[in-house]
């Protein structure tokens, strides 16, 4: 039979339809229908993921077409976001390692440990100790022992099929020396020591929002995402507990995504500092070691 496909444009094209036809949900690499056609045929093609258009008219092999029809419809059908197809995600011009053990990294904290946290950082070289918690695929982890070249840093999951996936990222970055592992609840299964920044992207949907996630967030594991009824059943217990863990100057940001107010219903009187990122100021707070709860 002969396919009405030839060329790149041709399997474009009939993406972008069949993705906007199948009424897809974007969020873990691209934010549209095109611009995730375009990721999956370069990655399936093995061709540059920078590069379209000196592509766009080349004439395809049968096999090819094949296979780039494969993944549009695995992609529309079940509606498996693309990195778990790919087995790839990005951040910041990095690439990561990623399977269904782990949600599809896409934290802002990334974009703030671009500059060390500067200005609550004074120093990112004097930084000697960091820890991060709930570190799923190892991702912020490996970005922020970029971002403080001299300290030691900590990861913690509770999940020990993510951490197989955190691992697999820290090899590949040859961070072993750097960055060290842990299983266990929080701060449960770490020595004690005292770090000078705490980073995390905890669970924190709230039950009604878990309630109407998208078919493609629900391919992620749920223990990532699911923060009890407000969504603050675990950012209570880092904030509650981490003063313990932090030097006198330290600091301890966090990720909430939408969930501002029901952050600052669950923390009220806490003086929450809100970062600006690429989504706004209310998706990110820091929080002074100073200004934490002692427990």
């Amino acid at each position: 039979m002969t396919t009405p496909f030839m060329t790149i444009r041709d399997l474009l094209r009939y993406a972008v339809s069949r993705f906007s036809q199948a009424q897809l949900a974007f969020g873990h690499g691209s934010a549209n229908a095109y611009d995730e056609a375009a990721y999956l045929l370069l990655h399936t093609l093995h061709l540059p993921l920078d590069t379209l258009e000196p592509f766009l008219d080349a004439r395809l092999l049968d096999t090819e077409i094949d296979g780039v029809l494969q993944v549009i419809e695995r992609r529309a059908a079940e509606r498996v976001p693309a990195a778990y197809i790919t087995r790839e995600a990005w951040m910041h011009g990095r690439r990561f390692y990623v399977d269904e053990r782990v949600i599809v990294p896409r934290s802002f904290i990334g974009e703030l440990l671009e500059d060390g946290l500067q200005p609550y950082v004074a120093d990112p070289d004097e930084v000697g100790a960091v820890l991060e918690l709930c570190t799923g695929s190892g991702c912020l982890a490996i970005l922020a022992a970029h971002a403080f070249p001299n300290a030691d840093v900590d990861a913690v999951d509770i999940s020990p099929q993510a951490l197989e996936v955190a691992q697999i990222n820290v090899a590949d970055y040859t961070l072993e020396d750097h960055i060290a592992l842990f299983e266990g609840d929080l701060f449960a299964p770490l020595p004690e020591r005292r770090y000078d920044v705490i980073i995390t992207n905890p669970p924190y949907v709230n039950s009604a929002s878990m309630q109407a996630l998208p078919t493609e967030y629900r391919h992620e594991p749920e223990l990532a995402l699911a923060g009890g009824d407000d969504g603050m059943d675990v950012v209570r217990r880092i904030v509650a507990q981490a003063r313990n863990w932090l030097t006198e100057d330290g600091i301890l940001v966090v990720e909430i995504g939408n969930e501002r107010a029901n952050v600052e219903a669950a923390l009220g009187g806490l003086d929450l500092v809100w970062l600006s990122t690429s989504a706004g100021d209310d998706c990110v707070f820091l929080i002074q070691a100073s200004d934490l709860p002692a427990a």
